[in-house]
């Protein structure tokens, strides 16, 4: 007669690595195991890569990465006693393997290695990635576990399924899954039916922090074997969750429904990687562990924005940032969550005043730069620009003044962003949002200077909708109402309006988030009721930017389609709609 499994205490440590800081992911994770002792866990839980840093992309090619990688593993495999940890890394043997580490007694006692390896959107993973080949489980005290790596449990079927008819009660699965909008939620349905079909629990560690262009969300999760929450990390941070799971349950269920009884006679073999004795030391009497409230949208994808500026700028080594601020919605924000993010005294900000710069946008600016606390220089154009006027005088005679003329100011105030950041070593971060940059309302070298895009992927509308949050959650007003009332404009000749060039960007938007995110044909927007004119105008000019983009510099994904590392069009394309 098989034992009843006896309650199982789990520590997901959702800790923030960096790629490529190998000795400083292994002392996190060695201080995340004598965290899970003190706590009497028996099980420590690691995200997907955790030795590594995710992605590490091209690093995976160096054989000395792979080997300090094989090394950190062995070395935290030594603090490892009386419990199990599950630690992820990238395995160098007759190939490359994202794999999993089970370590016990002071050893690696087994290695599964990831069986379904993504290969769209941002994930490029069968160019470094040899796949694994079989499900394997492993037994802690009674208990089956069954091991998956990330897009492992997206597959509704094996490994999970089979791990599941070797007798897992629970299938652990650590991951590295990107963010957007509405992940996390879509994640944890996913979970829900996985726990579902398996009749187990699924025990879901995720990565949380900025990496380039990615933020990874955490949200890390428990669910028992009848889709029932049983623990809930936080979003954007960084959190260690303890979890009293009862095993036995899903062995119960399973006497009950016999579903599962045929297929299992025909199940692929499994691998038993390790058998190792976890004492209880926790006297668990309740099953479950904390259970964080999810965020809702604006909140969501504000806290997102803000991770991924504080972890771009500290992971690489910037002291302070600095901005145009010009009085507009989107400097506006994207300053408001720089000083979010990393603190007023590391935000600077350059008010830039041209001839055509309106008294009402810089007030405006000033006084947002007060509300925010941050230091502010005061650069005005005019003489500048005259000196280039009289520099192209010979060049541009017998020529009317145009859209060169204007893009002048913004290279002008592009170039002096770029000597104070040089001068002082800070990190220029530009404010143009996903509307502009897909329609090429964007200046090469002018606006698009800098190191970084915070709102790259966010649409003008949410820009809209992320500042009246943030001025909700204020003390106060701290994004002058003007600036929210007022009709976009770059101020680049007199009485401006974005809408002079571009439809109204509520139209914009939806005409972009179809042809973009969704791969929509021009006929098919049409027959949404989006008139023609319109469309061919935005198509046209998405698809004539194409080489602005590839100049521009990365930015926080937010959306399921960024620029980048998400869509990959060829600047050199016939194809129209």
């Amino acid at each position: 007669m098989a034992p009843i499994a006896q309650p199982l205490r789990i520590a997901l440590a959702q800790i923030n690595t960096t790629v490529g800081d190998i000795d400083g992911n292994a002392d996190a994770i060695v201080g995340g195991v004598r965290r899970a002792r003190a706590e009497g866990a028996q099980v420590a839980v690691f995200p997907e890569l955790a030795v590594n840093g995710y992605p590490p992309e091209d690093l995976l090619l160096k054989t000395h990465f792979l080997a300090a990688g094989r090394e950190a593993v062995d070395e935290i495999a030594a603090e490892v006693d009386d419990m199990v940890a599950l630690v992820g890394f990238a395995e160098h043997a007759e190939d490359v393997y994202n794999s999993l580490a089970i370590l016990a007694d002071g050893r690696v006692q087994g290695i599964y290695r990831k069986m379904f390896l993504p290969n769209y959107g941002v994930f490029d993973e069968q160019r470094y990635f040899q796949a694994g080949e079989s499900p394997a489980v492993i037994e802690v005290n009674g208990t089956t576990l069954g091991l998956t790596i990330c897009e492992d449990i997206w597959e509704p079927g094996p490994p999970a399924s089979d791990e599941a008819l070797a007798g897992a009660e629970v299938i652990v699965n650590v991951s590295a899954s990107p963010y957007h909008m509405g992940k996390g939620a879509e994640r944890e349905r996913m979970l829900v039916q996985r726990a579902r079909d398996n009749l187990a629990y699924v025990v879901f560690c995720n990565l949380v922090g900025g990496q380039d262009e990615l933020v990874f969300d955490g949200y890390s999760l428990v669910i028992d074997q009848d889709g029932e929450l049983v623990a809930r990390a936080a979003q954007f941070q960084e959190e260690f969750v303890v979890c009293d799971i009862d095993p036995s349950t899903a062995q119960r269920v399973r006497l009950r429904d016999t579903r599962h009884r045929p297929t299992a006679r025909s199940r692929q073999a499994v691998a038993t990687l390790a058998a190792v004795g976890a004492p209880a030391r926790h006297g668990a009497t309740e099953i479950g562990g904390p259970r964080a409230k999810p965020l809702e949208p604006g909140p969501e994808v504000y806290g997102a924005l803000c991770l991924g500026v504080r972890d771009y700028v500290d992971k690489n080594g910037f002291e302070r940032v600095l901005l145009g601020l010009s009085g507009g919605i989107d400097s506006a924000l994207t300053a408001t969550i720089a000083v979010d993010a990393l603190g007023p005294e590391r935000v600077a900000c350059a008010v830039m005043p041209s001839p055509y710069s309106s008294e009402e946008t810089q007030e405006d600016a000033r006084r947002l730069a007060e509300n925010l606390g941050i230091e502010r220089f005061e650069l005005p154009l005019e003489e500048v620009m005259s000196a280039y006027r009289q520099a192209l005088a010979q060049a541009f005679e017998g020529t009317e003044p145009g859209v060169a003329e204007e893009n002048v100011q913004a290279r002008i105030r592009g170039n002096l962003l770029m000597a104070l950041s040089n001068k002082f070593g800070w990190l220029v971060l530009t404010t143009g949002n996903k509307s502009e940059y897909s329609v090429g309302y964007t200046t090469l070298y002018g606006d698009m200077a800098g190191g970084f895009a915070v709102l790259k992927d966010v649409p003008k509308t949410w820009v809209y909708r992320l500042a009246h949050f943030r001025n909700a959650v204020a003390p106060g007003e701290l994004i002058p109402a003007s600036v929210l009332a007022r009709a976009p404009s770059a101020e680049l000749r007199p009485d401006q309006r974005d809408e002079d060039s571009l439809p109204p960007y509520d139209m914009l938007d939806e005409i972009l988030e179809e042809y973009i995110e969704e791969d929509q044909g021009r006929e098919q927007l049409i027959r949404r009721g989006l008139p023609a004119e319109v469309v061919d105008k935005v198509i046209r000019l998405v698809d004539l930017a194409e080489y602005k983009r590839r100049q521009a510099p990365p930015g926080i994904k937010i959306s399921p389609k960024a620029f980048g590392r998400d869509r990959r069009l060829p600047i050199t394309n016939k194809f129209r709609g």
